[in-house]
Order: structure tokens, then C-alpha cells, then sequence
């Protein structure tokens, strides 16, 4: 005995939406922890040249891109 026809487009529209929103819960995360990534910089202030440069989180001297001079980073 088949389901009825009803039961089958509500089905599919059910899989449809749950795809939509396994991909927009992938995607939204993917995104968030890419930008986290871009956003958390920390500041350079260059002594020798007065450059101020930003480098990725977890470094505690970075060369200035401009001089090549090693900074500590700053401190607010």
C-alpha cells in the first residue's frame, strides 16, 4: 500500500527545509570561526620607525613589515 500523496509532498518539504537548515547551520558556523580568526589581531607599535602593524593572535614580537625592527606587542 503506497502513502498517500499528501503525506509524500509534506515529506519532501520537510527534507527540503532540514537540508536549508543543516547547510545555513554549517555555513553560519564555518564563517564564525574564520572571521574570530581575522578579528582577534593583536597591535605592533615600531620604536625604530613609528609603524603601527597588527599580527595574528598568539605571537608576543612580530618584525615591523616596514623596517624589519623586532616589537614587543602592544599593551592597553
Amino acid at each position: 500500500m503506497l502513502p498517500d500523496f499528501s503525506f509524500l509532498v509534506v515529506l519532501c518539504g520537510l527534507l527540503v527545509l532540514g537540508g536549508f537548515g543543516f547547510l545555513w547551520f554549517y555555513y553560519d558556523r564555518r564563517d564564525r570561526i574564520l572571521y574570530d580568526a581575522e578579528r582577534k589581531r593583536i597591535s605592533f607599535h615600531c620604536i625604530r620607525c613609528d609603524h603601527l602593524y597588527t599580527e595574528k593572535m598568539g605571537t608576543a614580537t612580530a618584525p615591523c613589515p616596514k623596517c624589519g625592527h623586532v616589537n614587543t606587542r602592544l599593551k592597553f
